[in-house]
């Protein structure tokens, strides 16, 4: 089974760059799944119906959120109709929406993807340690399901890092999302589960972290209310990794980063077939 995973999708310069480099994707990668972490996509706040619908038109299997999920209020609605948008599963169970999927691909393979929020530097949500704990008891890999995949959307590297290892083994994969920057540690843990720090944006990269220059330093030097963060617009980029997990053990085999576009350094694709 082979996964493309992209990060955050900052702006229209980030869904521009999905739109764009989508089809090239499919036609040299033919990834059984594409999965986008969507919670900045609409004006670098949240998603809409709108944007989320495009998305999945052009080719996208399922969008993970994150700390911005409830920025557009129409999603509130949205995520209790759609099976193909996930939350945080240690979100409050009143939540709307769901924390985790189940997809079957086309050869009759089931994957779970799970999306979970990180603790430190960020507002309080349940244990992401104990919940997922629990929650891997009744959905077991390569049993159960042959794949399963976390997106876990953090601050910090250290959380991301212990989170992975204290699951090694148990997924196919760990990656995480919300830094807006590519870590370059991607690798294979020693009992079989992949991660990656961050995933980085898809997004202009001419910018702060996907928002406009200007108004992002600002607010670093003023402490008199500043104009209100917009994203950086122009050509983007998209930033992600390509998993490839084993079908029989669920474990996986190879993380390699992707990136195309302008801003970073562009990872050929041929190294990835």
């Amino acid at each position: 089974m082979k996964v493309v995973f992209l990060g955050d999708v900052v702006g229209r310069a980030g869904r521009d760059a999905v739109f764009k480099y989508l089809p090239t994707i499919k036609e040299k990668l033919k990834p059984d799944f594409i999965f986008i972490n969507g919670e900045n996509a609409a004006a670098g706040f949240g998603i809409t119906k709108k944007i989320a619908e495009e998305f999945f038109d052009a080719g996208v299997d399922l969008i993970t959120l994150g700390n911005h999920v409830f920025d557009q209020k129409e999603l509130v609605a949205y995520l209790s109709q759609t099976s193909k948008m996930i939350r945080p599963l240690n979100f409050p169970k009143t939540t709307p929406g769901k924390g985790a999927v189940i997809l079957t691909a086309t050869n009759g393979k089931k994957i779970l993807v799970i999306n979970m929020i990180a603790r430190l530097f960020m507002e309080l949500s349940d244990n992401p340690f104990f919940m997922i704990d629990e929650y891997l008891k009744s959905h077991i890999l390569g049993k159960t399901v042959h794949s399963i995949i976390i997106d876990f959307h953090g601050e910090a590297t250290s959380e991301k890092s212990a989170f992975a290892n204290f699951l090694d083994g148990r997924v196919s994969a760990v990656v995480g999302t919300h830094s807006h920057v590519p870590t370059s540690d991607q690798r294979i843990l020693p009992k079989g589960t992949a991660f990656q720090t961050d995933l980085g944006m898809c997004g202009n990269y001419d910018s702060v972290i996907g928002m406009v220059k200007e108004l992002a330093i600002a607010k670093f030097m003023n402490k008199t209310p500043v104009e209100k963060l917009k994203p950086q617009e122009g050509e983007g980029m998209i930033c992600g990794s390509v998993i490839h997990i084993d079908d029989i053990s669920g474990l996986a085999t190879k993380i390699q980063p992707l990136r195309l576009g302008k801003g970073l350094e562009e990872t050929p694709l041929e190294r990835m077939i």
